[in-house]
């Protein structure tokens, strides 16, 4: 085997891409598995804000997306700027808008959901519709296209509360592939399963995807200096974009065009 072939192979996977810095804010695009910031629930996972202030400086959390999940997180450099972000995420004049791949087809063309969620809900310890001591909230979904028998969908969550996208749409009945929490235990999705024509070893075949399938794509902001309307995009990770791109091949359907 080639040395390149070994060495490519051996590569450590980046935690998190810069997407923007300066003196107030720094936007990152995470990958899946770490934490934004300190859970009290879980203080032994892997967290962003720890991992990136070693080159970054101290970073302060103004919100937060699923551990599981990957894509945009902004944080404030300093208390002023924290302060001044967290108040637009708590008005819901911030815009977090995520992609997802959701298990069967869905024939609307947007769906909005309201439902009071209570965090740790449930035996499971799921965020859980409650409309006694939930607290309310709201996501706007919308379809961007059927991919055999899979649907790619977009939801900006108003407020987004821990969770809330998968509570949501478990409400409908729906769930996002390879979410194990919310949905099925899986090992993934694998390009046998979706090519007709697989020619491949199958006891040898790896996932095109194995983690959960939901991705903070963009956001958008008010700087807190400047006042300038910002938004920022962040592209699918690895896994996520070979998925897309076979999907793409296969059924024609593209949720990032």
């Amino acid at each position: 085997m080639r040395l390149s072939v070994i060495i490519e192979r051996m590569k450590i996977i980046p935690d998190y891409t810069l997407l923007f810095c300066d003196d107030d804010i720094v936007v990152l695009n995470k990958k899946s598995g770490l934490l934004t910031a300190a859970d009290k629930n879980d203080s032994d996972s892997p967290r962003l804000d720890v991992i990136a202030q070693k080159k970054l400086g101290t970073l302060h959390a103004v919100h937060r997306i699923d551990s599981g999940a990957s894509g945009i997180v902004i944080y404030a450099r300093n208390r002023e700027a924290a302060a001044f972000l967290s108040r637009q995420f708590a008005e819901n004049r911030a815009k977090l808008t995520y992609h997802a791949l959701i298990h069967s087809r869905v024939l609307w063309k947007t769906e909005r959901v309201s439902l009071k969620l209570l965090p740790d809900g449930d035996s499971n310890h799921r965020t859980a519709v409650n409309a006694r001591y939930g607290k309310a909230c709201t996501t706007a979904f919308c379809n961007l296209g059927a991919a055999g028998a899979f649907n790619w969908i977009s939801a900006v969550p108003e407020i987004d509360r821990v969770q809330q996208i998968r509570a949501h749409l478990k409400s409908l009945g729906l769930t996002i592939v390879c979410d194990s929490l919310f949905g099925s235990p899986s090992k993934g999705v694998f390009l046998s399963e979706i090519k007709r024509a697989w020619n491949g070893d199958e006891d040898k075949e790896r996932p095109l995807l194995s983690r959960l399938a939901l991705h903070a794509y963009s956001l958008s902001i008010v700087h807190p200096v400047t006042a300038e309307e910002m938004t920022f995009v962040a592209p699918y990770w690895k896994d996520m974009d070979a998925l897309r791109k076979q999907l793409e091949k296969i059924f024609g359907v593209n949720p990032i065009r």
